[in-house]
């Protein structure tokens, strides 16, 4: 008979000692491991009660920023989705009509503007592209949904009010000023 390769082994029919039989000390062996594990340390959380410490440069959940007026500051200029490598923003550029001024810091807007949250991977390249520091990713965590269609969020879900602000100023690189 040839062999192939010189790694098969010949299987024995060695015969088992009595505490082999009664596979006594393999059960004992088995349960000290199981009662060892009772007095350490669990490591999950119960997370709804419980949260864990994020660090502070942690991206999570989007947020479009406003100015201290309360304007949006993104103009639609489109880098953030160049720039995001998995394609996961889409904007749709509006001017902005008489009357809007206090809505809309400069003549160009985003109309529409989304996140497809199941294909961001959270690498921090949009808020890297915009010029006007409108983009960010916060602390928070993106909540679960049960449908797809729900994990795209819309400028209903990103743009922050006003009476609850979001503060980026760990993210911040510098202060955005505007220039009159």
């Amino acid at each position: 008979m040839q062999r192939l390769t010189n790694k098969s082994k010949i299987a024995s029919n060695k015969e088992m000692s009595f505490m082999e039989r009664i596979y006594l000390p393999a059960i004992l062996s088995g349960m000290k491991i199981t009662l060892s594990h009772f007095f350490k340390k669990p490591a999950t959380f119960a997370y709804p009660e419980k949260t864990r410490e994020f660090s502070p440069i942690y991206r999570g959940r989007h947020v479009l920023k406003r100015d201290d007026e309360g304007r949006e500051r993104c103009t639609a200029c489109g880098l953030c989705a160049v720039a995001c490598p998995a394609e996961a923003i889409t904007l749709t550029a509006a001017e902005r009509k008489a009357g809007e001024e206090h809505l809309y810091r400069e003549e160009k807007y985003a109309e529409k503007y989304e996140i497809n949250m199941l294909r961001c991977i959270f690498c921090g390249m949009c808020e890297d592209a915009c010029p006007k520091e409108a983009v960010f990713l916060t602390d928070r965590i993106v909540l679960p949904e049960h449908k797809r269609k729900d994990f795209i969020y819309g400028k209903d879900k990103l743009v922050e009010s006003m009476n609850n602000r979001i503060d980026v100023s760990k993210r911040q690189i510098k202060k955005y000023t505007i220039d009159k």
